[in-house]
């Protein structure tokens, strides 16, 4: 491979219900769907595709490696860059969307909040701690 990745293209996410889905992402996230099949649907942020890819159709993209269970518990977070965490979190709520966790000022100089989709992804919101610490 003789170069370093400087990018991602895509991320294939494996979903239960195209539409139920569809309706998330378009509503929380406002993204255009820029590719729909019955087992699919494909949404861009920005330079990254996120690919929603029902379960049933999995195998055949990631065999021999088998689809985890839902319940089987999260080992990854989407983190999405915002100015303002807690005007972004206000918007969400008024979308029905609930918070995992957050808003809340991390260690690291980030405040963050965290939610899921409806098939358990987690999606986090990050962005810069207020300067007074609220």
């Amino acid at each position: 491979m003789g170069t370093v990745p400087t990018n991602i293209e895509a991320i294939t996410l494996f979903i239960d219900d195209v539409q139920r889905s569809k309706d998330f992402y378009s509503e929380v996230f406002g993204a255009d769907v820029i590719h729909e099949e019955e087992a699919a649907v494909v949404f861009k942020f920005e330079n990254t595709l996120i690919n929603l890819l029902q379960v049933k159709s999995a195998p055949d993209l990631i065999a021999p490696a088998i689809v985890a269970d839902q319940a089987a518990g999260a080992r990854y977070q989407f983190t999405i860059p915002v100015g303002n965490v807690d005007e972004v979190c206000a918007q969400l709520e008024t979308r029905g969307v609930k918070l995992l966790n957050g808003p809340m000022d991390r260690p690291w100089g980030s405040r963050t909040a965290s939610f899921t989709d409806p098939d358990g992804h987690i999606w986090e919101i990050a962005g810069p701690q207020s300067p007074d610490g609220d």
